[in-house]
């Protein structure tokens, strides 16, 4: 079997081992491949048997001109750059990888709250810059900062990883509200589940972790802002067009949103015209909560598992 991997360098930029996947066929790897050059895309999947991607996206097109291809695999969760339906029109089982990342993508969301509430890398940068050295008081800050304790978070989206992410900050002394999600044991035990319109006028946190679907689209909204209470703080490390780019950097301006902590933009890599880069208070990190070593070890392991097992007739974790 013939395996080619479109985009592998966000993967394994060099810490990880690809040898279990040479271990299961004729391996190529290409670090990165055009996203929008869909001639070069179609060119590198030639001949191919298994196809892996991340965020190349693989067109009916792609698949109509190189007909070997007899499955494809995931480097993620999301699957939304893989044309499914085409897929599954020729026969082609997709698969993704579920649930890699519940721990560090939820320990990100914290990370950044916890950044907004104490600048702790501004501050750090002032001191070796020399400022408390020559500082007059015994200790200074620059920005507001906020205790968690007692303060309520509310979450959209409570699967896995907003489960997570509540069970983190209940630990630290919130209260924790959900929404967007079916109701579960094992949520309740976490949060009291509401619907959307209380979650935004009850919390001071809310935290996206929900999927892209056209019900989710802008879910974060200029009508749906105002629902919030003033000074709140906004976090997505889920899905960029969740939220009205436009409508949140007004919000940021005005003060009506504190502050927001983003790991996910509309568009990526970000454009420099996104309205979110001049915003306040706006934190912004290039797509990072999945990549600890940890979580991308996970993703090469069942990525192997899943090509075992469409190689032994019984594809698991497909998604057409």
């Amino acid at each position: 079997m013939k395996i080619v991997i479109l985009d592998g360098y966000t993967e394994n930029p060099g810490d990880l081992s690809w040898a279990e996947l040479e271990g299961l066929g004729e391996l190529t790897i290409y670090d990165r491949t055009s996203l929008t050059d869909e001639d070069e895309i179609a060119s590198r999947i030639d001949n191919a048997d298994i196809l892996l991607t991340n965020k190349t996206p693989v067109s009916a097109a792609a698949l109509e001109r190189n007909p070997n291809v007899k499955y494809i695999s995931v480097l993620a969760t999301g699957y939304n750059i893989v044309d499914v339906a085409a897929a599954r029109s020729r026969g082609i089982p997709v698969s993704n990888v579920p649930a890699y990342g519940t721990a560090a993508v939820a320990q990100f969301a914290i990370a950044m709250l916890l950044e907004i509430c104490h600048h702790v890398a501004h501050h750090s940068e002032t001191v070796h810059a020399g400022r408390w050295e020559s500082c007059a008081d015994w200790c200074y800050w620059d920005y507001p900062l906020i205790e968690l304790d007692g303060k309520t978070m509310g979450i959209i989206g409570f699967g896995r990883i907003g489960q997570q992410t509540g069970r983190i900050a209940k630990a630290m002394g919130m209260k924790i509200l959900a929404a967007g999600s079916r109701p579960t044991d094992a949520g309740r035990e976490i949060a009291e589940y509401v619907e959307l319109d209380e979650l935004l006028a009850r919390s001071d946190v809310i935290a996206l972790h929900c999927p892209l679907f056209p019900s989710t689209q802008g879910i974060i909204s200029r009508e749906n802002i105002a629902k919030m209470k003033d000074g709140v703080i906004l976090l997505n490390n889920s899905r960029g067009p969740l939220i009205d780019e436009q409508a949140l950097a007004d919000a940021l301006n005005s003060g009506k949103v504190y502050a927001a902590g983003l790991d996910v933009v509309s568009t990526e890599p970000i454009r420099g015209d996104n309205p979110l880069l001049k915003a306040k208070n706006c934190f912004i990190t290039p797509h990072i909560s999945w990549a600890p070593k940890e979580s991308r070890r996970r993703i090469m392991d069942c990525t192997a598992e899943n090509i075992r097992a469409f190689l032994a007739g019984k594809p698991v974790n497909v998604v057409n």
